[in-house]
């Protein structure tokens, strides 16, 4: 019969459980707010960077604060990428971690999907980048390789409000996936010089706080300065302190000690901590990052004929939804699964194509990659280009398919009985 469990084990995008439906729904609500005040916060910065004030623009970036005794009198620029972006892969971490522990990802049939799609979203933007950038640019390779959730939903929000649950959540669990690839390479290819003692001496306040989560304590005025200290360690080390928001949260439990805890730490704190991550920490990096002096039309045309930015904007424009679909498909093909009842492969071209928005941490590892001046000034000019690019694509082809969205959704929503549980989540 259509519809029994045992068919949707066989299809690319299962229908969650209410209560995990229900909590993606919640993730997403939050990270679309960010979404916009990440696009308000970027627009503005390159307003302010192409004024006749792009001086100050300039100098408030430069501005340094921070004890200078422990090394941390850090310009602003450089808190924003290195200190609040820890918070936004420390939620990351959390919902990665909920994801294999609880969430969909646990069940190997469900998680093979999404992974392979950020696999394949990863090596086929790197391939493309390092073909048209050549060698000479090759530190750049990973720049095309991450997606923005926040504005991907962003985008979402304006044009696809109907989106299909199933798709919502790939996304949402491709860009987690995804995001713990981005740390990786930024742990290991990103890190220039290696201190060894300051990284051995991280691990003790992340075995305080490790030891302290696990026996229930959230207060935030005892594990605040634990963090602090792992991320100030880990910074002093060489590798980017972002890694240590990571590490951070993998430590903290998922389950709770007893049904009566209510719900698990992980849960308890990517709560507490999402909208801090999402309304303030990658908004005020945007702001900082995104502001670049275009030079008009000559020089924006200028700066995109550079190799490494075409390699760049081929690498989310065509790299990133190639490989996602290539991946896609070949779990299709391998396991012989079929499209969830309603989608078509033209669905999955336009969310890998909005997959392709890869703003944030793409903007970090150009500046990682490249470090300040003229070739991190043309990566950003690309890395916009191509996500603007990617966002307006997907428009495009996801408003080709409105209305069936919205009649997938009627079907998703609807609730007959009235008590707050869609129908669909009550079938056998």
């Amino acid at each position: 019969m259509p519809g029994t469990t045992g068919e949707r084990a066989f299809r690319l995008f299962n229908r969650s459980t209410w209560p995990e439906a229900r909590r993606i729904a919640d993730i997403l609500r939050k990270e679309t707010i960010g979404g916009v005040l990440l696009l308000v916060a970027a627009v503005a910065a390159l307003i302010w960077a192409n004024s006749p004030w792009a001086t100050a623009y300039q100098d408030l970036r430069a501005i340094e604060v921070g004890p200078a005794a422990l090394h941390l009198n850090l310009d602003l620029a450089t808190w924003a990428a290195d200190g609040l972006l820890a918070i936004f892969f420390f939620v990351a971490g959390l919902e990665l971690k909920r994801e294999f522990v609880a969430g969909d990802l646990r069940d190997v049939r469900r998680a093979v999907v999404p992974v392979a799609a950020a696999v394949g979203g990863v090596v086929a933007p790197a391939l493309v980048y390092l073909a048209i950038a050549g060698p000479a640019a090759a530190e750049g390779w990973a720049i095309p390789t991450a997606t923005d959730i926040a504005f991907a939903l962003a985008v979402l929000a304006v044009i696809g409000r109907s989106l299909p649950d199933a798709l919502r959540t790939f996304l949402l669990t491709l860009a987690v996936v995804d995001d713990l690839i981005a740390i990786l390479i930024i742990a290991t290819f990103y890190t220039s010089q290696l201190a060894l003692l300051p990284l051995v001496g991280a691990l003790v306040p992340l075995v305080v706080f490790a030891v302290l989560v696990r026996r229930g304590v959230r207060a935030w005025w005892s594990l605040l300065p634990l963090a602090f200290a792992c991320w100030a360690l880990v910074h002093a080390s060489g590798v980017h302190a972002t890694v240590a928001g990571v590490m951070l949260a993998l430590t903290v439990p998922v389950l709770s000690r007893s049904t009566s805890d209510g719900p698990g730490p992980a849960e308890h704190f990517e709560h507490r901590f999402r909208p801090l991550s999402a309304g303030v920490a990658v908004p005020v990096f945007a702001f900082f990052s995104a502001g670049v002096g275009l030079g008009g039309l000559a020089g924006l045309a200028d700066s995109l004929s550079d190799p490494v930015a075409m390699g760049v904007v081929a690498g989310l424009l065509v790299g990133k939804p190639v490989g996602i679909l290539a991946a896609t498909w070949l779990v299709a093909r391998f396991t012989r699964a079929d499209l969830d009842e309603g989608l078509a492969w033209i669905d999955m071209v336009g969310l890998a194509i909005l997959a392709g928005i890869g703003f944030t941490v793409s903007l970090l590892i150009g500046e990682l990659a490249f470090g300040a001046g003229e070739g991190d000034a043309r990566v950003k000019i690309a890395v916009l280009a191509g996500s603007l690019s990617a966002a307006l694509v997907a428009t495009v082809i996801l408003r080709l398919r409105a209305r069936v969205y919205r009649r997938i959704h009627l079907s998703e929503t609807a609730d007959s009985d009235h008590d707050g549980i869609p129908d669909l989540y009550q079938r056998p």
